[in-house]
Parts: structure tokens; sequence; C-alpha cells
């Protein structure tokens, strides 16, 4: 496999990589460089985790004039932070330089970008509304680009981002260089390629049958309730040095965060509720390592990519297999090792299997300390959920109910002497039907004498004995 410098990078460019850690081109580098620097169209199918963005970026650095002022490159991603992730690539690569990048997205201060701007910006990394807005106030020119990026174009045509993307770029030149990064190639992003790119070069990583296999995978099985306990106690057993903890909803971001932080864990919590300011500051603090956990949504840690996160915690099941691959590509990264642990209840197991079966992949599962599997048709039934009551119907198998009670050794339960009653109440009736026919001697008067010594109350004298009828009113 040919190195950078082979690949017709800069010794400049390649020293920087080096410094940080990055000397072998992954595939998908290998395909898209030679045929980018050529100036060439090109579109690159490519999970994310793959070294897709540095496969764009040394291109477009390597064919930059620091001297000219004007936009040469436009990298369009769908969200916020995968735009602020590649300008932090692109910041490392051209430190020392004449280079000026800027990210452009919602939520930020307008007029820091507007001053940014004045003093000159080459490259230009944004997501479509911001990027559109900056081009009706022509704050922004894109009619000198030289390169125009898509990233994770499956992504912003699935968010709804077509018209947006569509007027970014016809506001561009026709002799553009047009890169297109994608996870998948579906007929929106097929059709948006064959209307605004010239016979682009096809590459494609063949798609692995499941994640990474730097990383380690495991299932552990729980209830709902037992979710924050197990998750404590698998933090306390791993040590993560970073963990990436995802959850389904941002409500329950919220609630896990303030129970870990309740706790004592060094946590911070990543959501779409949060200010732009706040979840910038939240990513600068992680990147730096100045807490351990960060509880996130799937839609707010989407494409990110840090270094040194070493253990990934499904809190709640992801929706599919592919949120799964992408949750768990937070670790592992750049050959590195990493463990991705899933937590499940009983409603979880037919997800993780159809995962299981998607990827073609067997995970490890074992049970949440303390946790018992006792029923093998795959329905929970030790403690309660909060999704359902199916604890309320075990089986007899599942636990003490529906078996038949023991009497405790103190003596019998109220059923049972209720039980011991029966008998004693039709002797009584047999006692007063043989006293109305004056019969002396009976069997009866032997099963009386069986009853523990109730004979005399069952030979009393009529008025004071109450009939069977009048007991059962």
């Amino acid at each position: 496999m040919p190195d950078f410098i082979e690949m017709g990078i800069s010794t400049k460019l390649a020293g920087i990589l080096k410094e940080n850690g990055i000397a072998v081109p992954t595939p998908i580098q290998t395909m898209a460089i030679p045929a980018a620097l050529d100036g060439k169209d090109l579109i690159a199918q490519a999970q994310t985790g793959t070294g897709k963005t540095l496969a764009f970026i040394l291109p477009i650095l390597e064919r930059i004039d620091g001297d000219a002022p004007h936009v040469q490159a436009l990298i369009v991603t769908p969200t916020r932070e995968l735009a602020l992730q590649i300008t932090a690539e692109l910041n490392k690569l051209v430190s020392g330089s004449d280079v000026n990048v800027l990210a452009v997205y919602g939520g930020q201060d307008v007029e820091k970008q507007l001053k940014k701007l004045e003093k000159g910006v080459q490259v230009v990394v944004g997501t479509p509304g911001r990027l559109l807005d900056h081009i009706r106030r022509e704050t922004v020119q894109l009619g000198n680009i030289a390169t125009l990026v898509l990233d994770e174009a499956d992504q912003m045509l699935h968010i709804g981002f077509l018209n947006e993307v569509e007027a970014i770029i016809r506001e561009t030149p026709s002799s553009r260089q047009t890169m297109l990064f994608s996870a998948t190639i579906p007929e929106d992003v097929r059709a948006l390629a064959k209307k605004h790119m010239r016979n682009p070069d096809y590459m494609q990583v063949e798609k692995t049958q499941g994640p990474a296999e730097t990383v380690n995978q495991l299932a552990v099985q729980t209830t709902d309730r037992g979710k924050q306990g197990a998750l404590m106690e698998l933090v306390n057993t791993h040590r993560p040095f970073m963990a990436v903890v995802f959850c389904r909803t941002k409500r329950r971001v919220g609630r896990l965060f303030e129970v870990l932080k309740a706790n004592g864990f060094s946590c911070e919590e990543l959501h779409g509720d949060l200010s732009q300011a706040k979840r910038e500051q939240v990513m600068k603090r992680f990147r730096n390592v100045e807490f351990q956990l960060l509880i996130a949504t799937d839609v707010a840690a989407r494409g990110l990519d840090v270094e040194g996160v070493t253990h990934v915690f499904n809190y709640d099941m992801p929706e599919d297999a592919e949120s799964y691959v992408h949750r768990i590509g937070r670790t592992g990264r750049a050959g590195t090792k990493g463990l991705a642990i899933t937590l499940f209840t009983a409603a979880d197991r037919q997800q993780l299997m159809a995962i299981e079966k998607e990827l073609n992949i067997r995970i490890k599962k074992e049970n949440a300390e303390g946790f018992k599997d006792t029923e093998p048709s795959g329905r929970r039934s030790a403690g309660k959920t909060d999704g359902g009551r199916q604890n309320s119907r075990r089986s007899p198998q599942a636990g003490n109910e529906g078996r038949p009670r023991k009497k405790s050794a103190a003596g019998p339960r109220r059923s049972d002497s209720n039980r011991d009653k029966k008998p004693l109440i039709n002797s009584r009736k047999q006692a007063e039907a043989k006293t109305k026919r004056k019969e002396s001697a009976s069997p009866g008067r032997k099963s009386l004498a069986n009853t523990g010594g109730r004979k005399s109350s069952a030979s009393r004298p009529k008025q004071n004995q109450p009939s069977g009828r009048g007991r059962r009113k």
C-alpha cells in the first residue's frame, strides 16, 4: 500500500499527519486521494470511521492558494457537529500557513462569521441552512470555488436538505470539481449525482459484515429499572478512559445525567435542547478529557469523532443495525481497541437478535450483576420493567406465583384455617338433624369426637345453636 507522499501529498502535510499518529492511508484514502488530486469528480461510498474526511481535505489543501483571499473550497455537511469536526481537522493541517478555514452553522454568532469572512477565507465548511443564509445575504461568494464536497450526502437528503443543497450547487461554477461521500447511495443521491456531476469515478470500501474488528462487543441483560445500577457497575468494573453513553431520547439523557452526576461520576450531557454554545463547550471539554462520560442522543452524536474514546455504552437499544454500527464506531478508531456494551431488556431481545442477523455477527451476552435469567423462552421474569406489565403474568417457572402455597412453621394461613372450618360446619348440621330425629347414637357423633372436643357444642339446645342457613346469612 502506498504512503501519503507516494500518492501525491506534500512532505509538509505528510509530516503533520505523522505527528498526529497517521502514517498509513486507509483504503478509501488510497482510492480517493489520487483521483481527487487529478481533479476528477468522484463518488465515494464509505461508512463513518473509514478515514473519509482526510480523503477529501488533503487534496483540497494541496490545491489551495493561501495568497488568494476568496473561497476556493466548500464542504457541505448535514450537522453542526460534523462541520466542527471537519474544521478542527483542517485547522490542524493548516496551522502556520496562510490558509484560513471557517465553519458556518446555525446557532452561531453571525457577526463573528462576517468579520472572519472579511479577512479572507479559503475553505468554508457548513450546514445547508446557514450556508444558504449567507448566500442570500451575499456574505459568502461561491463564484470562484474550485472544489465542492458533499459529505454524508445520504444523511443530508434524508434530513430534507435536497432543495437547499441544489440551491447551493447552483451558486457554484460548472467547472468545479465535485466530490460526494456517502455511507449509502440511495436513489435520491444517485439522481443528485447524475444531475450535478461530470463522469464521476465511483469507488467503494467494501461494506463490512459488522462493526470494526477492533471493537469488542458485549450485551448485558437487565431490566429497565435496573439499567442505572447496571451501567454504574459496568463503568466501575471496566473503568473507561473516555466513554460515550447513548440514550434513546433527550429526556432519558437528562435523567441519566442527573443520576450519574449525583453518584459522583464525571459526566456531561449532549442533546438538542442545549444551546449551541453549550454544546460546543461540552464537546471542547470532552476532547480535552475534562470529564469521563458523555451522555448523548444519536442525533447529537452524529459523526462524533473524538480521539481517546475507549468505550461505548448503549444505555438504550439502537433503532436498527445501521444505528448500532454508527454508535459503537465511536470507539476502536484508527486501529485502536475499543469495547462496546449494550444493555438490553426482555423487550429488546428481538431487536438485538435482528441486529445480529443483519450484521451476521454474534454478540457475547451476560446478565447484569444480581440479574437471573429464569425463563428460557426469552421473556423476562425477574423484576418489573417500566415498559410493560408482563411480570404480573409470570409462568410458574418464573417465580412463586402459580405455585402451591406452603404452610409456614408458625401455623396454617388464614385460608388453611378456613378450610379446617368447613368440616365443622357440616358436622354441626348433621348433629342438628340427628337431634331433631332424637337419635342418640350414630356415626355422626364419632366424627364430632374427631373434631377436637366440639361434641358439646353440637348437642346444645336448638335455640342456642345457629342453623347452617342462619350462618350463611
